[in-house]
């Protein structure tokens, strides 16, 4: 069953960075790669979010395969609320205390 799919609103300033820096240093291709990557790592979560493990706080992280980053989501009802999407390595709590 498929699970609604909420973002934080500032979720698409995290993804716009993201998908900005990558124009900026490989050009279009890359920053439209990283954004199928990441819808479908997002659908896949909406679809079966249960499988992804919490890491803190009823957090579940979901990692990208082919880009260094990952986003935090959690199970809100029926929703699946996708808090942040962010770096591996930088700025740790970035996105934690986002409801």
């Amino acid at each position: 069953m498929l699970m609604r799919l909420v973002l934080h609103p500032k979720v698409s300033s995290d993804v716009q960075a993201i998908m900005e820096y990558y124009e900026r240093v490989a050009g279009p291709e890359l920053a439209d790669d990283f954004y199928s990557e990441l819808r479908r790592f997002m659908l896949e979560a909406a679809g079966r979010p249960e499988s992804f493990s919490i890491r803190e706080r009823e957090l579940r992280r979901v990692n990208l395969h082919r880009f260094p980053y990952h986003f935090l989501f959690r199970i809100a009802g029926d929703s699946v609320r996708i808090l942040v999407v962010r770096h591996h390595q930088r700025h740790p709590t970035l996105g934690i205390r986002r409801q």
